[in-house]
């Protein structure tokens, strides 16, 4: 079975916010995650509770879709011990129901077939933007729980045999490094 994004999900625009040096909320940005959507960066709260809507703030599974510039991907919103909001970079992705895990919508949101159609239909040209209703109108393929949690782990295993065999191969070259360096020094 297949369904549009709208059919499964209200999306909304972040909040555009400027940051402060302290604050109660977090506020996320595309600067804190990397190409996967992966949390790179410390979080410490930015903004004022007060200047925020509560419809703003995030809540565990929502899935947040990066939608402009170069970097576009997806991630599961965790929820912290603070409270967070998403910055205007962001579509807030809030899943209806039970039948799509958030974290299988982020698998299919970065799969790169996903990202070249989305990217296809990216208006702009200094700075690309996936607009709200291409968004909305994507077509995502809804297996049954199981299945989705099945390729969720799977990625999530294929992700980390990559970043062994990264590891592995620094290791390799460290190793062969100072093999040359000792038998030229001798």
């Amino acid at each position: 079975m297949k369904s549009k994004i709208q059919d499964i999900a209200i999306l909304q625009t972040g909040l555009f916010a400027k940051p402060l040096t302290i604050g109660e909320v977090v506020y996320l940005q595309s600067k804190h995650f990397d190409e996967q959507g992966n949390l790179i960066a410390s979080l410490h709260p930015d903004l004022l509770i007060e200047d925020i809507s509560k419809k703003h703030l995030l809540r565990a599974g929502d899935v947040l879709f990066a939608a402009k510039g170069t970097k576009n991907f997806a991630a599961v919103y965790e929820e912290p011990n603070l409270p967070a909001v998403a910055s205007t970079t962001f579509f807030v992705i809030r899943l209806l129901g039970s039948n799509v895990l958030p974290e299988y919508l982020t698998w299919f949101l970065n799969n790169p077939n996903t990202q070249a159609s989305l990217k296809a239909q990216a208006i702009g040209t200094s700075i690309p933007s996936i607009s709200k209703q291409v968004l909305e109108e994507l077509e995502i393929p809804i297996p049954s729980i199981e299945k989705q949690k099945l390729v969720v782990s799977i990625s999530k295993l294929r992700l980390e045999e990559k970043t062994i065999q990264m590891k592995l191969e620094s290791l390799r070259d460290k190793k062969i490094q100072t093999q040359i360096f000792i038998e030229i020094n001798k």
